[in-house]
């Protein structure tokens, strides 16, 4: 599982025109899953997601977490995380999890962090999205399952 983290002021997804999900200060992330997923492995993901240390505090050190602040989540689902660029020109998506697999371990992540309390706004699975942010640092982490 990947998430690419990025700490914002305000972010929305937007398909067909309308706005599905808008957020204001918090966290924008992006989630890929791979087929080996697992319910243990999102655990991990979003224990450590929710627990990042990257706001800052009075003294301007970057000490608070997302709950500290009263921030909110963004999440959209993009199995280009899991793109292979090694041959060619043309990525290769084949280390993405099946659509029927990705989608019920992003709908736990979100399910999840909902039920932590937290705010969450939701992208469209499997629809073609525009994400619009502004990233404030700019702060922006990736966090890999396999590297936790």
């Amino acid at each position: 599982m990947k998430f690419v983290i990025q700490r914002v002021t305000h972010a929305e997804v937007t398909v067909e025109g309308k706005i599905i999900g808008s957020i204001q200060k918090g966290f924008l992330v992006l989630v890929g899953v791979c087929q080996e997923d697992t319910k243990e492995t999102a655990d991990k993901m979003i224990h450590k997601l929710t627990g990042l240390r990257i706001f800052e505090d009075s003294q301007g050190k970057t000490n608070l977490a997302l709950r500290d602040v009263g921030g909110e989540l963004l999440l959209v689902s993009q199995f280009t995380l899991y793109a292979n660029c090694k041959k060619g020109f043309r990525p290769s998506f084949i280390e993405a999890g099946s659509p029927e697999h990705a989608r019920e371990m992003y709908e736990y992540v979100v399910d999840e962090c909902r039920g932590q309390g937290f705010c969450v706004e939701t992208g469209s699975f499997g629809a073609h999205m525009k994400v619009s942010l502004e990233n404030d640092g700019p702060f922006t982490i990736v966090l890999d399952s396999s590297a936790l």
